[in-house]
């Protein structure tokens, strides 16, 4: 392709529709490959591609920006807490996979992207800092309802240590680059929900045997 054709595929893209998906798309990779505050908007815009003009039209702050890729996160059930709300899978098992390795691939294991973004931006009153903050928040009260499905008599208390565990894994999974580092915690949190639920909830269901 030469250069005349590349530089006027740009320009047509740039000037297409879809620019505020391909500013989240390219934020995404960005603040994954290096963070949030190494990520500045310019870099953003060139990636997209999209003018600067486009960028600020659609997200006004760069904290408005970092909110709504927080959210599309929140909506493409891509996060640690995303399969507590899978219906298809029964309660004990939506717990357990909060501890399973991830999909496989050639990427650094990356942690919880709500603590990650809470730690570049420190201050508990930020629009950022909060907004992480209902989630795991979120994220609590999600398995306090599944293990108060399961019989719990106490569920918050049992649901934090369950997030603990589950948030634990994931920041060392990040540090030490170990995507399946949840193993290690999964002995434990058999042990907690056995301790913590009635035993008709704690047993697994027995298989159907053929007649």
């Amino acid at each position: 392709m030469s250069a005349t054709v590349r530089t006027t595929a740009a320009a047509s893209q740039r000037r297409g529709r879809g620019g505020r998906e391909r500013v989240l798309a390219a934020a995404a990779r960005l603040f994954a490959a290096q963070g949030i505050n190494a990520t500045g908007m310019e870099q953003i815009a060139e990636e997209a591609p999209v003018s600067k003009r486009t960028l600020y039209a659609h997200f006004r702050t760069k904290n408005d920006l970092v909110i709504a890729h927080l959210q599309g996160l929140v909506l493409s059930g891509a996060t640690l807490e995303g399969v507590l709300t899978r219906e298809d899978i029964p309660p004990r098992d939506r717990i357990r996979k909060l501890f399973d390795q991830p999909v496989a691939d050639e990427a650094p294991a990356r942690g919880c992207p709500f603590i990650d973004a809470a730690a570049e931006f420190p201050d508990p009153q930020s629009a950022v800092h909060s907004y992480a903050r209902e989630q795991k928040l979120r994220m609590v009260r999600l398995i306090a309802d599944l293990v108060t499905e399961l019989g719990c008599r106490d569920p918050l208390v049992l649901a934090e240590q369950l997030a603990t565990l589950a948030d634990g894994a994931a920041s060392r999974a990040m540090v030490l680059d170990e995507p399946d580092y949840g193993r290690h915690a999964r002995a434990a949190v058999e042990v907690l929900l056995d301790q913590a639920l009635p035993p008709t909830s704690a047993a697994e269901p027995a298989p159907v045997r053929a007649r």
